[in-house]
């Protein structure tokens, strides 16, 4: 082990305050079946619901990591619409699609009707603010028949399917609308796994549905914790206190026993945007001395351990199809000197590794001949003046396909003129027309070709630096079985999870 490692591993033991006996199972570890199967999961969350467990914002993806929630749709391996609560669909016009029912039941006893469906799609449209997989689109929702959901959308939308996975247009039933505010997903929903009980003060109990439609979960319930500190989650994997734990930051990694640490490539990418509207990188010459400033193999080395990989795009190797379709970006600026430059660099301390990487970032631009000042903020107290442009580069992590699936929205959000993420301020017609291009493209072959093309536009402005796809690290005692790794960050607990 290296010093590096034996201090990480000394501090974890020293600093962090012992978990032990904060996740006993108050169900004990019998099973309905009476097999060991039936063992309650303790599992440690790095985010707390921050909206009341409301499906409509950031809670609505920890919802489906406790397998809670559903859709109609979910994405599987290549990032493909595939059968949750629809086991079936097609397009019956260009903004008209049908869907197939499966039989489902809800957690509250009442039937996945669609009506049901249809209401709740319904009300998600009218949620403030609107769900992200709904910006900019409109659609309506009617039951047809006995089995099916007509959905249609004001213009054509060739990914609806896809769209529709997205955990924020969850289905609950009727009986989670009753009182006014944003519905309640407790004991509403339709996945293995029923909320019993939430504790404000940072826990949450779930039980296993056993009127699920894809059959009972093996675990009996799960005991959730929500611990905002990486080093206090890995330390209680360690200690035996908990049997998963999310999220483990890659400095507390090495003081695990690696037949604990599980990893999985995800769709995420930390990346440095420069402010193409104002300051010094409005100069595409001086954004291409930036990009050629960063080796972002030192970053992957230093920063993550390994846990992530080079910047190669926008889209990184989870994405599966990514690299072999992606194409090379023309037409970049000849890089200038910098001469002495001043900038301000920002990122945020959410994410334990940003910081570190904004170092490294920092000492690269510096040796190239910038004069570089680092802030360094809790992201909520950063984010408004980042997307003002008060900061001449930001550096930041972003799940390529969290919010719709669809490669091309986040490429419409982050880097169009009317993106609502646009942290670069980049407004590109060349880049604009390439994004409308891939948005308007039918055909999942063909969208992801598209969507490449406008990757390579954006890569050609120097606008954005892609340094690292970053890597799943959970930690999972011995005992465990069947935790899922899912490079779209929206499951971890299945039926298939056990102890």
């Amino acid at each position: 082990m290296s010093i590096k490692s034996s201090f990480r591993f000394l501090a974890a033991l020293v600093l962090v305050p012992g978990l032990a006996g904060c996740f006993a199972s108050p169900g004990g570890e019998s099973s309905s079946d009476g097999g060991p199967s039936g063992s309650r999961l303790r599992v440690a969350l790095a985010f707390p619901p921050a909206e009341n467990f409301s499906p409509y914002g950031a809670d609505a993806t920890l919802l489906s990591r406790l397998g809670v929630t559903e859709g109609l749709t979910a994405l599987d391996a290549n990032g493909a619409a595939a059968p949750a609560l629809a086991e079936s669909w097609r397009r019956e016009s260009d903004r008209t699609w049908r869907f197939t029912l499966r039989e489902a039941t809800f957690q509250d006893g009442a039937d996945v009707t669609p009506s049901a469906v249809a209401d709740a799609l319904t009300r998600a449209t009218k949620a403030k603010p609107v769900p992200a997989a709904l910006a900019g689109v409109s659609l309506d929702a009617e039951a047809d028949g006995s089995r099916g959901v007509r959905v249609t959308t004001a213009v054509a939308d060739p990914v609806l399917p896809t769209r529709l996975s997205s955990p924020s247009l969850a289905i609950l039933s009727p009986k989670a609308y009753e009182k006014k505010g944003a519905p309640t997903p407790v004991g509403t929903a339709t996945g293995p796994f029923a909320i019993t009980e939430v504790d404000s003060g940072g826990s949450a109990t779930l039980d296993r549905f056993d009127d699920y439609w894809g059959g009972r979960a093996h675990a009996s319930g799960i005991d959730a914790r929500f611990v905002k500190d990486g080093t206090a989650r890995a330390n209680a994997v360690r200690t035996g206190d908990v049997d998963i734990a999310e999220a483990i930051p890659v400095a507390q990694a090495a003081t695990l026993d690696k037949a604990t640490l599980k990893e999985a490539g995800t769709t995420r990418t930390t990346s440095l945007q420069l402010n193409t509207t104002r300051g010094p990188f409005k100069d595409p010459k001086l954004r291409a001395a930036a990009r050629r400033a960063v080796d972002s193999s030192v970053i992957v080395k230093g920063v993550f351990e390994g846990y992530a990989d080079p910047g190669a795009g926008i889209y990184g190797p989870a994405v599966t199809w990514a690299d072999s379709k992606r194409v090379r970006p023309e037409g970049r600026a000849d890089a200038a000197r910098p001469d002495g430059t001043r900038i301000t660099l920002a990122t945020y301390d959410n994410r334990p590794e940003l910081p570190e990487v904004a170092q490294v970032v920092q000492q690269q631009l510096e040796k190239a001949g910038f004069t570089v000042k680092l802030e360094v903020r809790e992201y909520s107290r950063l984010e408004s003046d980042a997307l003002a442009g008060k900061f001449d580069a930001f550096i930041g992590a972003r799940n390529s396909l969290l919010d719709t699936g669809d490669p091309v929205g986040v490429l419409a959000s982050d880097y169009t003129c009317d993106g609502g993420y646009n942290l670069a301020l980049l407004c590109d017609k060349d880049v604009d027309r390439a994004v409308e291009k891939a948005d308007g493209t039918d055909g999942t072959g063909e969208r992801q070709d598209a969507a490449m093309a406008a990757e390579a536009a954006i890569l050609g402005t120097d606008a954005v630096v892609p340094l690292a796809h970053q890597q799943i690290i959970a930690g999972v005692s011995t005992k465990v079985r069947g935790v899922v790794l899912d490079p779209y960050e929206r499951a971890l607990v299945g039926t298939g999870t056990r102890r």
